[in-house]
């Protein structure tokens, strides 16, 4: 065959599409893996191809770094069974698929079924790691988010496709406020991911604090504190793209996110592994980073609205933790969930005082405002009489304004107060807010 033919033979291929370069494992370091190639990208997905004896299996991947000539890679799943000179096959970018058949079901990080119920039919396939919005294609925020918890809608109201942080320590109800807001809300549909997790809180969240009221309308991803720090933030950004599939068909979705914290650990996990320099508190600076890609893909969209709620652990209830003040910053509001409120048996255990939505003062009529105000001002001042009313050396009359505090702090309280299953219109809830200033 003459060198003219073959040429034309090949004229119109792309030669360098057809080739797949192989890679060879070189080192494994804790959770890191280094190879000799392939030829990649980051946040490529990569195989590691174990050849043992007992175990044959593909381990997935992803491609974090590079270093010496060499691929960085951290495992989705467990390492074991890898050896010396193992082939790493190149992938392409992690997809998930997405459709309306995944309500009412619970799933892995990468949108797996894990309830043992049927297969999943008539999916989409969508890209884990989406992009925010563009800003100029973003719709402003005029509606009503009705949580139906008379502390939220009556004092922090929420527009639809806002973003709140909800900041608690361990073991002050953040649960059973999640359980509340995917059953009461006035969402179409609840994405709920359940990150870093306890094992055996996931079951007892789904069928406890969700309920089959909340469940039937709801997806779960759940990854437990067990699995790769990988695959703790694929869950994250998996929840994340599900809610965008929903939000992108024109649905009212509630995203509820327990917790950004343990996104942000994982995170620290990676890049320590990497080499990154830790910086404030151990965090280094690629945590960050990741919190802003993450938090400011929900939120409006030109075709919809994911309207999120993201718990955020604080060490010793510490408001000034990194993580919470970097996340604080990001979104359009914070609930605080007090440890003092929740040790005198009132739930939900929010600090009225010390939260805060952006956006109420835009969505609300001034009626709204001023009973919400005033309110405010009455906890205000009792609050700071509370030692000396307490002690007796409070004198009735000396005051006004304290003196009101005094006759209507109760039923405050009262209205604060809520049982975890009860479901409040805001017509309800403005009504009891005018019944307790009369």
């Amino acid at each position: 065959m003459t060198p003219s033919r073959l040429d034309s033979l090949l004229d119109g291929f792309e030669t360098e599409s057809l080739v797949r370069p192989e890679g060879r494992v070189f080192e494994v370091t804790g959770m890191m893996v280094k190879s000799v190639g392939p030829c990649a990208s980051i946040g490529d997905m990569v195989w590691i191809e174990t050849t043992g004896e007992r175990v044959r299996r593909k381990i997935p991947c992803e491609v974090v770094g590079f270093r010496d000539q060499h691929v960085l890679l951290m495992p989705v799943e467990r390492l074991g069974g890898i050896r010396p000179g193992e082939r790493v096959l190149p992938g392409d970018r992690m997809n998930i698929g997405a459709g309306y058949s995944l309500i009412g079901r619970v799933v892995d990080g990468l949108g797996r079924p894990m309830d043992g119920g049927p297969a999943l039919r008539d999916l989409v396939s969508v890209e884990i790691d989406g992009s925010a919005p563009p800003p100029m294609e973003r719709s402003c925020l005029k509606n009503v988010f009705v949580t139906g918890i008379r502390a939220i809608d009556g004092f922090l109201t929420t527009a639809q496709g806002q973003r709140v942080g909800i900041f608690a320590g361990s073991g002050v109800g953040k649960s059973m406020l999640l359980g509340s807001l995917a059953r009461n809300s006035c969402a179409t549909i609840n994405v709920i991911a359940l990150i870093g997790e306890r094992g055996r809180e996931v079951r007892d969240f789904v069928e406890k604090n969700l309920g089959p009221e909340g469940l039937k309308k709801s997806v779960v991803v759940a990854v437990t504190s067990d699995e790769s720090p990988v695959l703790r933030i694929k869950g994250a950004s998996t929840a994340m793209a599900i809610a965008e599939f929903f939000r992108d068909r024109g649905e009212n979705v509630l995203l509820l996110m327990d917790s950004v914290t343990r996104c942000a650990m994982a995170q620290r996990e990676i890049g320590l592994s990497v080499g990154e320099p830790p910086t404030t508190k151990g965090y280094p600076p690629s945590v960050f980073g990741l919190l802003a890609r993450l938090l400011e893909r929900s939120g409006s969209s030109a075709r919809g609205n994911v309207t999120a709620f993201y718990t955020v652990l604080v060490e010793a209830d510490d408001m000034m933790d990194p993580i919470a003040d970097s996340v604080r910053a990001i979104l359009d509001g914070h609930i605080v969930l007090s440890r003092k409120i929740a040790a005198m048996n009132r739930y939900p255990a929010i600090d009225v005082q010390s939260s805060i939505s952006r956006l109420m003062s835009d969505i609300v009529d001034k009626q709204h405002r001023d009973l919400a105000a005033r309110m405010r001002a009455i906890m205000a001042v009792h609050s700071k009489a509370e030692d000396i009313i307490n002690i007796g050396a409070y004198v009735a009359g000396s005051n006004p304004a304290i003196d009101e505090s005094i006759a209507k702090i109760g039923g405050i309280e009262q209205f604060l107060k809520q049982d975890a299953y009860v479901k409040e219109t805001i017509e309800q809830t403005l009504g009891q807010m005018k019944k307790v200033l009369e």
